[in-house]
């Protein structure tokens, strides 16, 4: 398929902007030489994008379980408020009085959020979930600061955490230590009691886990940091297999980060936008970046503030808004009742589909599991030859999507594996079957999947090849 500056020539154009109606404006500032724009008709141009279009995968297309990334459907209505006039006709330096319902927006979902996940506040500056836990980190370094206990240097991770979690960590200026897990893929507990002590800062946690497990001994696990000092970070990835069931703030967390593209049904992928919506207990709400909002007591009318002792921006002005639109109209349609059914059937579905593909996959860990579940191919691969990546590719040729590839890294020839609440039971025995057909087909054809994908608009990658040499721009010529 060529690039749109590949097509047309000279003379061909479109008329979308209508013609000038202010003076014209030579700027000093001005290009030498005019951008090497295509040259298309209106006809090429929508072509060239409906074909495009037809190359994208996404929830809309087909099932998509991208274990950990919550890949559920959006609904319809999240996009028509979060169209309204009223919200994106304003600007962010508009006076208060005049966008007080923007600002209300605001302060219902952290409320709102605030009484799902059992934090006091919550700021919706961050742009994404790394950017939340990022956030988080810098509440727990200034809590630390202020209280003059600087010798807490070290942030606890498990080794089934999330690769931003580290990564997150080593920013905010802290040293990672890795504590590993159990058989059972919960935190191995006594490995945690001698992880601790005086330069203890925190930990990291996600629960249910990576492998798409509650951990048992999560009110332990809390009381062991606390007890050493440290404060307990809630990685929100995984929030939507207890949302409206179990609180974070009632396990022990001090500060949580909610990703409302994925939990709360607001675009995910494609770039973004995101928002990674930061929540904490009260301990630390002086530290929240600011501006907050709040509501004047004697007038009720909402207007900004400035927590006391602050970390600043972490984003220009309050996130990006729409998505926290789009998030509280999810909230407010599904309501008390609807948001912990939407949890309840997620764990369902996940449960449902690693029963029929235990049939003949191998299970990295014993169910039920929560949200997702985790299979290893390491015996299909011995056997058959066939790997975990074989069987994704085999996947596209029946128009699914693979799940989440060679992750978490403790489980060798991992597909983790997340049907999310929206997915029927038709769907989702559509792909336990295509799933069991390619296991058949590992058996009896390998060579049918080592040559996968046959059916589509480009066959097998060379995957390593682009990421060590990524092509990332387009040369004219």
């Amino acid at each position: 398929m060529k690039l749109i500056f590949e097509k047309g020539a000279p003379g061909q154009h479109l008329t979308l902007m209508p013609e000038c109606d202010v003076p014209e404006v030579e700027l000093s500032c001005a290009r030498k030489t005019a951008p090497k724009l295509p040259h298309v008709s209106e006809t090429e141009l929508t072509r060239h994008y409906t074909a495009l279009a037809k190359r994208v995968h996404g929830v809309n297309d087909g099932f998509y379980p991208l274990g950990s990334c919550t890949m559920k459907y959006n609904p319809k209505i999240n996009e028509d408020m979060a169209a309204l006039p009223g919200f994106t006709q304003i600007h962010p330096l508009q006076p208060v009085e005049t966008v007080q319902g923007c600002m209300e927006v605001l302060s219902t979902t952290e409320k709102l959020l605030c009484e799902i996940t059992g934090m006091d506040a919550m700021t919706f500056q961050p742009a994404a979930g790394a950017h939340g836990e990022f956030t988080g980190l810098l509440l727990i370094k200034a809590y630390h600061t202020h209280r003059k206990d600087t010798a807490r240097t070290k942030i606890i991770v498990p080794d089934s955490a999330h690769g931003t979690n580290p990564a997150s960590a080593v920013m905010a200026g802290y040293t990672v230590v890795n504590i590993p897990s159990s058989d059972d893929g919960c935190v191995d507990v006594e490995a945690l009691r001698k992880a601790v002590g005086p330069d203890t800062a925190g930990l990291m946690l996600t629960n249910p886990n990576t492998v798409g497990i509650f951990d048992k001994n999560i009110l332990e696990i809390t009381k062991i940091v606390h007890e050493a000092g440290g404060l307990c970070y809630y990685d929100g990835a995984n929030l939507n297999a207890v949302m409206g069931v179990v609180r974070p703030g009632d396990m022990g967390f001090d500060v949580i980060h909610l990703n409302l593209h994925k939990t709360f049904s607001t675009p995910h992928g494609g770039g973004g936008p995101g928002a990674g919506a930061v929540g904490c207990k009260a301990l630390l709400k002086e530290f929240l970046p600011g501006p907050v909002v709040e509501q004047c007591p004697e007038c009720g009318l909402y207007r900004f503030a400035q927590p006391e002792h602050s970390i600043g921006r972490v984003k220009d002005f309050y996130g990006n808004f729409d998505v926290v639109v789009r998030a509280l109209t999810y909230v407010l349609t599904l309501g008390k009742e609807g948001i912990p059914d939407a949890a309840k059937n997620a764990v369902l579905n996940a449960n449902y589909m690693m029963k029929r593909l235990s049939e003949k996959y191998t299970m990295a860990y014993a169910g039920p599991c929560m949200h997702e579940f985790v299979m290893t191919l390491v015996d299909l691969h011995d056997t058959t030859g066939i790997s975990a990546m074989d069987i994704a590719k085999g996947l596209l040729d029946h128009g699914i999507h693979p799940p989440t590839m060679y992750f978490p890294l403790i489980v060798h020839e991992a597909l983790m594996i997340e049907p999310t609440e929206t997915e029927s039971q038709e769907t989702m025995d559509h792909v336990c079957d295509v799933f069991l057909q390619l296991w058949d087909l590992a058996h009896t054809d390998p060579q049918a999947l080592h040559d996968a994908p046959t059916k589509t608009p480009v066959r097998r990658l060379d995957e390593v090849g682009a990421a060590r040499n990524p092509v990332l721009r387009y040369v004219a010529g």
